[in-house]
């Protein structure tokens, strides 16, 4: 194994430890691991992709063993940590397609339904394309046993899947509105937009100002809650830009210095938003650069003078 592997080998290795994990501080720690171990033993595989995809399957697997405590006790919503693209390079038809199912943050929620095997097997047949001796030999399991898995996983996924259809246009145009009704505009555009049954989810993991232990439900009280917390961001400074998150329209908020507050994804069907995704946690932000470490001290200052 040598750099050349590394480089030809990595995007795949990321793509099964991302959606394995939701995290991608700890898809990242998985591949060089994976990669490590490859390099240490002097492994020479015949098929080296197989090989890698195995080594870093397993060490998923390994590692939402021991991380299942830690998101049982997580405070709050568990959303996982974006992946954000530049809104100005929005993905084509065809790469929107596949990303807006596979990554996007409503099917990643629903992989954590999975116990990390099932979530394994799952993936690699359903996303990856794995023949059932490939995904065998990487799982440790019989073919039997993977057919098995796989169809009472798949069962359990579609039941809650969701559908999306959201294209360039769409999306820059829900954004915008979001952005108008931040700074002020007319908020009747934008309610107009979210579905009857909208559903907003909020993940700080207890270190924001607001923790959403459950989703808030219904038009009427997430316009409100839109309303109230954008307006807020934008009177205290901080700057809201369109983005592409997980294959979804989103935005991301940054505060003067352009420090990390939130990164928001939203759930499209039929022209309405369908849900609303907030990742506010500073924790899982990291990995997309600097985190504000003012802004929820000037926000607690600021609602302070105000009651």
């Amino acid at each position: 194994m040598d750099t050349s592997d590394y480089t030809r080998y990595r995007p795949l290795m990321f793509s099964i430890a991302y959606r394995m994990t939701g995290s991608v501080s700890d898809a990242e720690d998985i591949v060089q691991e994976a990669f490590l171990r490859a390099t240490r033993n002097n492994d020479t595989a015949d098929n080296q992709k197989a090989y890698l995809a195995t080594i870093t399957t397993r060490l998923a697997i390994d590692h939402l063993r021991s991380a299942r405590v830690r998101r049982e006790s997580y405070v709050g919503t568990w959303l996982p940590e974006p992946l954000v693209g530049d809104a100005g390079h929005a993905p084509g038809p065809a790469e929107l397609a596949e990303t807006s199912d596979s990554l996007s943050m409503a099917f990643l929620v629903l992989l954590e339904s999975l116990s990390p095997p099932e979530r394994a097997v799952f993936l690699l047949r359903e996303v990856f394309g794995y023949e059932y001796p490939e995904i065998a030999e990487v799982t440790g399991k019989t073919e039997a046993a993977c057919r098995q898995i796989f169809a009472r996983a798949r069962r359990r996924i579609e039941e809650g899947r969701p559908r999306f259809e959201t294209s360039r246009a769409e999306g820059e145009e829900l954004t915008s509105l979001f952005l108008a009704a931040a700074r002020g505009g007319d908020m009747s555009s934008l309610f107009e937009r979210l579905a009857p049954d909208v559903l907003f989810y909020g993940d700080s993991g207890g270190l924001g100002e607001i923790t959403f232990v459950e989703p808030v439900a219904g038009r009427d009280r997430v316009a409100e809650l839109v309303r109230v917390q954008m307006t807020r961001t934008i009177q205290l400074g901080a700057d809201l830009r369109a983005a592409w998150v997980n294959g979804q329209p989103g935005l991301v908020a940054s505060d003067s210095d352009g420090g990390l507050i939130a990164v928001i994804a939203l759930d499209v069907l039929d022209g309405q938003v369908q849900a609303i995704r907030t990742v506010a946690n500073p924790e899982k932000l990291r990995h997309l650069g600097p985190v504000s470490q003012t802004w929820h001290l000037r926000w607690r200052e600021d609602r302070e003078d105000s009651e």
